[in-house]
């Protein structure tokens, strides 16, 4: 009966259309608030504050982060395994040593190993990033992150996913993204097979440093070339012309997806074909290093004013990261997209490991890729050699994939390629870019 539906849905050579879900489930902005004024209240949550205090420090905010995965779990008849993981580290901003301990809070899938992280960086700091002891509200860096974190865990544990779904609560970012390291090594360590790594760093703000107001768009990074390949692989990536879609390329492609499929939310996803903003970077660094799919969520601007600053004021100038430079309905528009995306993610069937393409001197290309459990569908995507969006897509049954198909008219030189996987319900992966060496 799928197979049929499917069947004759097919859509020959026609744009791929945004699939018009739009039924996120609405983030809270009073609820975010609240949150992040819980933060501010810790006073620092410097790495180097104490780890033991109750009330001030990094260590009572990241009991606090415990405390609410817990109760999020509670109202979902425990549906979260809260677990604390934890290292020590050195490096110029610790010379002495540090423990970094993230908090995560997984919720299991049916498919157990297959892992998506949805990720913010607890800890702040002010100007001199050695200052442990003067107040450092990071109200929205990154307190905008880890509210968004759980106000994610809270919507998206109302309902069972295939995928496993962790929250991650990040410590050591501001003294050497060791959070992030933490995690990246957690995840191989485990042997998760990591869909996608969301890190969401600076998510609370639409004021621009120069009075600029960017209140509908957020800015999603993504690498190009793998950090994660060797010389080898990079050139046989550049041979293939595939340096624009790699596994991080192709999940900004699904953000994008994401943002069209849902248009209450409001948000144009500016997918930045960079890591990371220029020179600076985050906690979704480590797991490109490892080779897992990754990307940043960053407000549409950004006021260096109220970043890495000591609270003050100059001139009649006002420094620091306080909360009440935040926009909250803004934040609650990117939790809503996190929790699209994710939600997509952890029903549709994994990207397929491998696709191929043949058709060197003929005027057709032919398309093979690595048939998916699970998957119901297939969609081929392809675009004109100049391009970077796909602007053509075919869905096929999910037979398909032990003959391939071959796209009459279409020129091998001339057009990039890709396949993802597609659930019964419509869910979709990423796109594995088709031409590169089968994956190791």
């Amino acid at each position: 009966m799928i197979r049929t539906a499917l069947a004759a849905a097919l859509l020959l050579a026609a744009p791929a259309p945004a699939l018009a879900k739009d039924d996120t489930p609405a983030a809270d902005p009073a609820r975010l608030k609240a949150l992040v004024e819980k933060l501010v209240a810790f006073g620092t949550r410097h790495t180097l504050s104490s780890a033991t205090d109750p009330k001030r420090g990094i260590g009572a905010a990241r009991n606090w982060g415990a405390g609410e995965f817990a109760r999020i779990s509670k109202a979902c008849g425990g549906c979260l395994t809260v677990e604390r993981i934890s290292d020590r580290f050195e490096g110029p901003r610790a010379p002495s040593g540090v423990v970094v301990e993230n908090v995560l809070a997984i919720q299991k899938g049916s498919d157990l190993n297959r892992v998506i992280i949805i990720a913010g960086h607890i800890d702040s700091r002010v100007t001199d990033p050695m200052d442990y002891t003067s107040d450092a509200p990071g109200a929205n860096d990154d307190g905008s992150g880890t509210a968004l974190v759980l106000e994610a865990a809270r919507l998206l544990s109302k309902d069972k996913h295939r995928a496993t779904i962790v929250y991650a609560l990040l410590s050591g970012e501001e003294q050497g993204l060791w959070g992030g390291k933490l995690i990246a090594r957690h995840a191989k360590d485990k042997g998760w097979q990591v869909v996608a790594m969301l890190n969401n760093d600076i998510v609370g703000g639409t004021h621009g440093t120069d009075g600029t107001i960017v209140d509908n768009r957020v800015r999603v990074f993504s690498e190009g070339i793998r950090a994660s390949e060797d010389l080898a692989a990079q050139l046989a990536r550049r041979g293939i012309g595939g340096e624009d879609d790699g596994p991080s390329r192709a999940l900004a492609k699904a953000a994008v997806r994401a943002g069209e499929a849902n248009p209450a939310i409001g948000l144009e996803v500016l997918a930045v074909r960079r890591p990371d903003r220029f020179r600076r970077g985050g906690d979704h660094l480590p797991s490109l290093e490892l080779g897992y799919p990754a990307i940043r969520f960053t407000v549409g601007i950004e006021d260096y004013d109220h970043q890495h600053q000591d609270l003050r004021t100059e001139n009649g100038r006002k420094y620091g990261d306080t909360i009440d430079e935040m926009d909250f309905p803004y934040l609650a528009r990117v939790t809503a997209l996190n929790v699209a995306l994710a939600r997509e993610l952890a029903a549709a069937p994994p990207a397929p490991a491998n696709v191929s393409i043949d058709g060197a001197v003929s005027s057709d290309t032919k398309i093979s890729w690595t048939q998916v459990d699970g998957a119901a569908a297939y969609r081929i995507y392809w675009r004109r050699a100049d391009g970077g969006d796909w602007t053509h897509s075919q869905l096929v049954p999910a037979d398909t994939a032990a003959a391939g198909r071959t796209l009459k008219g279409v020129i091998v030189d001339d057009n990039f390629f890709g396949v993802s996987a597609v659930s019964a319900t419509g869910e979709e992966s990423i796109v594995t870019f088709g031409g590169l060496p089968p994956a190791q």
